[in-house]
């Protein structure tokens, strides 16, 4: 009982430090984006710094007098310049530089982190292959349902032409789709690739794409019992293609993660998700601790999705986020006139305030849920 108790403990605080890692190490990479961005442009710098919090190590350097320092609480970093957030003190400084300028340092941020998760996943492809699910029992059934149906040991590749990468993949190209309709879907079955037709088992009036188990039954996928619960027997299997498919399905892999983000958005703002499906800073750690302690493809995974999610939420035109500091830097191009500093300062910490509501209410829920 003891052993298995410090095993527990253990691999909870592993997965919190590699959370921690992660979400550190694209935070960093984020600003190291909007630092590379600003030297090439030829912005002041006043520091660059990994954590907040007080200094542990500062280094200023000689020629240009940048502070790098390293501080003691390891949740973030952050990149100043010169007249970003008080009085303009130089023509380098933040505001002194031109619109267009601002937009490009401002968006590489989002651009480093993106990249970088890219990468992640090329060499999580090519290391283990592309994750895919697969059919380990069919549910018995008569007549179409057994005729048109999935075998078992099927691994799912596409669907009415399209590859799949995620069940929301799935369940977007069956929504609306009824009873017994037949569906093509791309397999492999016993190492060959083929096309098999499958009879839908019930309506795909799916609302959101959290409706996995939903999505299950209507393809006919059995369950099992165990002593945690009622499980579906549909696993994870990696499936290796070719250099260029590899990197293909890479690329496409990252946009569909990204496009992800907006159709959640979509679905929040439309009453079709609620807010309890969502999660704040504690349940993102806690679930990229999980991801992140199953080895290395889950590590390289749950860190390009974290790199991905980082970058487009920061796009995003919401205040206090680089998103909406780009809507402001275009006001001021087209209008040859930027609105005033401090105004744009008040709804940049109003859309702060919000933010941290917004994430510390995910949390609540969550754990109310729970």
């Amino acid at each position: 009982m003891t052993n298995l108790l410090v095993g527990g403990v253990g691999g909870t605080v592993l997965s919190i430090i590699l959370a921690i890692i992660i979400l550190l190490a694209m935070i960093c990479v984020h600003e190291l984006g909007h630092f590379a961005a600003g030297r090439f442009l030829r912005f002041k710098i006043d520091e660059f710094s990994v954590g907040f919090g007080p200094a542990v190590l500062r280094h200023r350097g000689k020629k240009r007098g940048i502070v790098f320092s390293l501080r003691a609480i390891p949740l973030g970093g952050y990149c100043a310049f010169e007249g970003e957030d008080k009085a303009e003190a130089s023509p380098d400084c933040f505001n002194c530089k031109k619109p267009w300028q601002r937009i490009i340092v401002l968006f590489a941020g989002a651009a480093f982190n993106y990249l970088l998760a890219l990468l992640l996943i090329v060499i999580a492809f090519f290391a283990f292959g592309l994750p895919c699910y697969k059919i380990d029992g069919v549910k018995p059934a008569e007549g179409a349902f057994a005729e048109y149906a999935f075998c078992k040991g099927d691994i799912l590749l596409g669907v009415d032409g399209e590859d799949v990468y995620s069940p929301s993949d799935i369940i977007y190209a069956l929504k609306g789709r009824e009873q017994g309709e037949e569906v093509l879907f791309t397999v492999l079955r016993g190492g060959k690739r083929c096309e098999v037709a499958v009879a839908l088992r019930e309506d795909c009036n799916f609302t959101n794409s959290s409706q996995i188990s939903k999505l299950w039954r209507a393809l006919g996928a059995d369950t099992y019992e165990s002593a945690d619960g009622l499980y579906w027997c549909v696993s994870s299997q990696n499936v290796k293609f070719g250099l260029g498919e590899t990197l293909c399905k890479s690329l496409i892999y990252s946009a569909k993660t990204a496009s992800a983000i907006f159709r959640v958005l979509g679905e929040l703002l439309c009453g079709n998700l609620s807010v309890t499906a969502m999660g704040g800073p504690i349940t993102t750690i806690r679930l990229t601790g999980q991801m992140a302690v199953q080895g290395a493809q889950g590590f390289l995974m749950i860190a390009a999705y974290i790199g991905v999610n980082l970058a487009v939420f920061n796009l995003l035109p919401i205040p206090s986020l680089d998103g909406s500091k780009i809507v402001f830097c275009l006001i001021e191009w087209i209008f040859k006139k930027p609105v005033p500093r401090k105004a744009e300062a008040v709804i940049h910490t109003v859309g702060l305030i919000l933010i941290i509501g917004f994430a510390v209410l995910a949390d609540v829920l969550q754990f109310a849920r729970c």
